[in-house]
């Protein structure tokens, strides 16, 4: 998934996906009992036609006023100034008036009822998620009534993915993911491990696969290199930074049990092997310790000024500016991707991407004044014309098709986008108004990444791999499953960091065998329960064996 908002609002969306949402009790609940939803006519306005969507058959001539809440502060509330919105809203014929807020001020609406008309939020494991029957209209029932159509344009896999109890789907994601993107070969890698072009082609482009390949390189760099940081990674944090998961896909390491049960990757031996190795180099004085406690600021300045010699590196498309700077100040001494840690058991790796949960999900309320018109936002959003729209803005005006039937900017939009990002941000809004934004409409275009991240997308082609089926799977809020959960994974995060500035291997294993005592002691054999039936019935829902 790839966003413009800034690291500010990517921050506080983190805040937001972390919070619990406690969902009150709200009637006039939509279950599968009570069949269809109750919507208004609109047969004065148009006559449904599948192979048309409704906003091209809409008669309606006064514009139609639509409140939408989105649960972030940070959120852009401006429509109807810019290329993009102003598009939509001649198009549609509506006006949209955002609202942005926190989770207090989104339980005040389920409190005092004085609901909006459209809803989005991003955490789709929430209360509010779970319980949207009793809130929102179902997207399934819409569709027949008023806009056939958005069933061309939306994933029949994402719409099964969160479908209820009552065998209906209530909201829809941004950047889902199905198995059918992934298999397209248009949605980009976003991991890799990186070394300094300059660093190595002196080092006569070695392999650095196998641990003592890893090893051997690490030292080489720090004998011929001295101002360099061998080896460097995003900032530690919740996940453990790219030195958790990322390092566990660069492995291969299995996502499930021979018996398609939850599996520990953090205990797998491969993995467990490559910390140690990982320990040893910080050992030898090839890894900082400064590169513990960095922030992401901190860690981007050393991007920016290639002060790492090599990086296992998670968000390319995030830290694509930083490497831009680099590379544009510094030509030959770009970073590139090479082959980096490799399983020692013969697992190739599985690079993750989105996922087919998405990011924000967005509802049409049942307080809704048009869910006519409503559904018809979200057909036109998620249909070709809309996802260009978003991305690139109007042809013509904004970009043009070249040759190779790739999109380009303009050269006076594209010079704005460089040099001038608050206006174009204003005037274009290009990139941002991504409800139901996909990372496959990336594809369209060469504009749509820097030049400093594109040989590691092409490095990253085949090896990407679904996780569909760990999405998900956590016990859910509130139990005291999820608790124990919280504190092992705040357990794994130190012990982790410790593990890896270990002093030798025995206050390394030490450490292991510490964590492990603290799952037996913290419901661990409970919570795997849990993660293997939410597995199961993930791949119910993916139509998986």
């Amino acid at each position: 998934m790839n966003k413009t908002f800034g690291k500010k609002g990517l921050k506080l969306c983190t805040v937001l996906m972390a919070a619990v949402l406690v969902m009150p009790g709200c009637g006039g609940g939509n279950s599968a009992s009570s069949g269809k939803a109750d919507l208004p006519s609109a047969d004065d306005r148009y006559t449904v036609d599948a192979e048309t969507p409704a906003w091209k058959l809409d008669k309606k001539e006064e514009t139609t006023e639509l409140t939408w809440y989105v649960n972030a502060d940070w959120w852009n509330t401006d429509f109807g100034k810019d290329v993009v919105t102003k598009k939509i809203k001649e198009d549609l014929n509506i006006n949209i008036k955002f609202i942005t807020g926190d989770d207090t001020k989104l339980n005040t609406f389920f409190a005092g009822g004085d609901m909006p008309d459209l809803l989005t939020i991003f955490d789709s494991n929430s209360p509010v998620v779970q319980k949207a029957a009793t809130w929102a209209l179902p997207l399934n029932d819409l569709a027949e009534k008023y806009d056939p159509y958005f069933n061309k344009v939306a994933a029949a896999d994402t719409l099964n993915w969160f479908q209820l109890g009552d065998g209906k789907t209530y909201g829809y994601p941004n950047y889902s993911n199905t198995q059918a993107d992934y298999d397209s070969g248009n949605i980009p890698a976003k991991t890799a491990f990186v070394i300094r072009k300059d660093v190595y082609e002196a080092l006569g482009s070695p392999a650095a696969g196998t641990p003592e390949e890893f090893k051997n390189v690490m030292g080489q760099i720090k004998a011929k290199f001295p101002e360099l940081i061998p080896f460097g990674f995003n900032s530690i944090g919740e996940g453990t930074g790219s030195l958790g998961d990322v390092l566990q896909d660069f492995l291969g390491v299995p996502m499930e049990t021979t018996e398609g049960g939850f599996y520990n990757r953090n205990l797998d031996e491969d993995y467990l092997a490559w910390l140690k190795t990982i320990n040893a180099v910080y050992r030898d004085g090839a890894i900082s310790d400064d590169s513990f406690a960095d922030d992401g600021t901190a860690f981007e300045e050393k991007v920016k000024s290639g002060k790492y010699a090599t990086m296992l590196l998670d968000g390319t498309p995030q830290q694509g500016g930083n490497l831009q700077i680099y590379m544009s100040a510094n030509p030959g001494k770009e970073y590139i991707a090479i082959d980096g840690p490799q399983s020692t058991a013969g697992h190739a790796p599985t690079l993750n991407q989105s996922g087919i949960t998405g990011w924000m999900i967005s509802f049409i309320t049942k307080k809704c004044k048009d869910p006519a018109k409503a559904m018809q936002i979200f057909t036109y959003l998620l249909s070709d014309e809309g996802q260009k729209l978003m991305n690139y803005g109007i042809e013509g005006e904004t970009y043009q098709v070249n040759a190779n039937g790739k999109v380009e900017l303009l050269p006076a939009v594209k010079d704005l986008q460089l040099n001038n990002a608050d206006k174009f941000k204003k005037d274009y809004r290009l990139g941002e108004f991504m409800f139901f934004g996909h990372d496959r409409d990336k594809a369209l275009s060469e504009d749509a990444f820097p030049e400093s991240i594109k040989q590691m997308q092409e490095w990253g082609k085949g090896k990407l791999k679904p996780h569909f089926i760990l999405e998900n799977i956590n016990p859910d809020q509130g139990t005291p499953e999820a608790r124990a959960l919280s504190a092992i994974n705040t357990k794994w995060n130190t012990t982790m960091v410790s593990m890896l500035r270990s002093k030798d291997d025995a206050s390394f294993d030490s450490l292991l065998a510490d964590y492990k005592t603290f799952l037996d002691n913290n419901n661990w054999d409970k919570i795997v329960e849990i993660r293997t039936e939410k597995m199961k019935k993930n791949k119910e829902k993916l139509g998986l064996k």
